[in-house]
């Protein structure tokens, strides 16, 4: 929601506030526009403007309202086409300001997307995990000064952008079993900031069950309410259906976001892990998304682009069990009581 207006009413875009009832299929993790080469030297660049429309319009195609941008700071750097064929980095305002949400170009060609396609973004601020984050940078502020940071973005827009303002903060995270020094920062900032703004707060807990450790910080340490916190990439922790529904259970929302595979196994656990939660009353705790981040994921490389969800995946819950209406019910209600807190 936006700072000072009453739950459930309206969720900050690109383009601005936004009715919750006008978001329509909502995809929560997404990333267009995204730089990974410190860990993904071949296909950890995503800049191709035209292939990003071109994606993002098909997703339209296929009913989808919105997105969540949630390509934060460290991801950003690099991650835009260049404008206007510069060369200069200063000149074409690519360069990043370490404590704001993205850097100029980023923003720009996100406006451009949603300008050209009609699709709703979403922009997530905040700091991302190790081994991106700048640990200089982050010993030399305290978690208040990053959290002023994250309010300013939130409230009154990323600095260059001309008032563009963030809607949620994250994502932020960590790649193990536990948050390092910088990562808990990262964390207390973020609940500081979303204590202020009333935004939710999206989280990065790939491999390991890390999303109970980050919800003992979150919520019980620093005092977000858990509805407020989403855990992702719970899909790809190896641990049984009872980690994701103690996140559930615990008043979280839990996402399954990293659904990138058409093979038949993957589909088929999948369905199993979201029928699990219906079965357990579980349904309306659970979002999903493609978490879109490398070369290989968009068609053009051919991977499964933005529709995959729509198409392929509906198909295979439905005639895995889950009724249509609740497939509506994770595209569309619980993304917009998610971002709205409603």
């Amino acid at each position: 929601m936006t700072s000072g207006s009453p739950a459930g009413e309206t969720v900050m875009t690109i383009g601005g506030p936004v009715p919750t009832a006008d978001l329509g299929i909502t995809l929560m993790h997404e990333h267009l526009f995204i730089n990974q080469m410190r860990e993904q030297r071949r296909a950890g660049l995503v800049n191709d403007l035209d292939m990003i429309v071109r994606e993002v319009g098909r997703f339209a195609g296929a009913g989808g309202g919105t997105i969540v941008e949630l390509t934060v700071a460290e991801l950003a750097d690099g991650a835009a086409p260049d404008p206007a064929g510069s060369h200069n980095r200063e000149e074409a305002g690519t360069g990043c300001s370490y404590g704001s949400a993205r850097p100029l170009a980023n923003v720009t060609a996100l406006a451009e997307v949603a300008a050209r396609t009609g699709v709703r973004l979403v922009l997530g601020t905040g700091h991302y995990r190790d081994p991106y984050l700048d640990r200089d940078w982050f010993d030399r502020h305290c978690a208040d000064s990053i959290a002023d940071e994250l309010v300013r973005d939130i409230k009154e827009g990323i600095p260059g952008t001309g008032g563009v303002r963030a809607g949620i903060i994250g994502e932020i995270g960590a790649d193990k079993w536990y948050l390092s020094a910088a990562e808990e920062r990262s964390f207390r900032a973020a609940a500081r900031a979303h204590r202020r703004t009333g935004v939710p707060v999206t989280t990065h807990a790939a491999r390991w069950p890390v999303g109970l450790v980050q919800l003992d910080l979150l919520c019980g340490e620093e005092g977000v309410p858990p509805e407020r916190v989403i855990i992702g990439h719970v899909d790809t922790v190896k641990a049984p259906l009872e980690y994701a529904l103690e996140l559930a259970a615990r008043g979280a929302w839990v996402q399954f976001d990293n659904l990138r595979s058409r093979r038949p196994q993957d589909l088929d656990h999948l369905a199993s892990r979201v029928l699990g939660f219906a079965r357990a009353g579980r349904l309306g705790r659970l979002l999903l998304s493609h978490d879109l981040c490398t070369t290989a994921d968009w068609p053009d490389e051919g991977g499964v682009g933005l529709t995959h969800l729509l198409t392929t995946v509906r198909r295979h819950l439905v005639a895995a069990g889950l009724e249509e209406e609740e497939f509506d019910q994770l595209m569309i209600d619980n993304p917009r009581r998610a971002l709205a807190g409603a």
